[in-house]
């Protein structure tokens, strides 16, 4: 088991939370071949979109259902400062994880989160676990209060 990996499934398991994580035959790199994997609909999926911010150079995290865009204006105007795009380096120093497989929880350092309120229209959602190929069903609930997102329209 991968070290990202393993930090989603103690993250999940010390929030009380079964980490029923699901390896794919295929990729999970995108919404529409997670939602294909798990035989989901793609909302269901849960993107892990990270910017980085202008002014304050930090990582911040948007959590969004899968056919959703994040709106760059909107997202910009909740963190407060204009957004730019997040290299890998940043991201992985920020949250551990490499892009493709970004988990909303797990990581290694504090990240300002933000959660798509569509999300919650599921009792399930699947989000990334630190690889491209797994994938770990959660309650939107479990996932807002674990993640300490703030419910908001970031969304185009």
């Amino acid at each position: 088991m991968s070290k990202s990996l393993k930090r989603v499934v103690r993250a999940l398991e010390e929030a009380g939370l079964a980490a029923d994580v699901m390896e794919m035959d295929g990729s999970t790199r995108t919404a529409a071949e997670a939602a294909d994997q798990a035989g989901c609909e793609i909302d269901q999926i849960c993107k892990s979109v990270i910017f980085r911010g202008e002014d304050s150079g930090a990582a911040l995290l948007f959590i969004t259902a899968g056919g959703n865009q994040v709106d760059a204006a909107k997202a910009g105007a909740l963190a407060g400062e204009p957004l730019g795009k997040a290299d890998a380096a940043l991201i992985r120093a920020q949250t551990g994880f490499a892009i493709g497989g970004v988990s909303p929880v797990g990581h290694l350092n504090p990240i300002r989160a933000w959660f798509d309120p569509r999300l919650s229209a599921f009792d399930k959602v699947y989000a990334a676990a630190g690889t491209p190929r797994h994938i770990v069903p959660v309650a939107p609930e479990d996932l807002l209060r674990l993640t300490g997102a703030v419910p908001a329209d970031f969304t185009a």
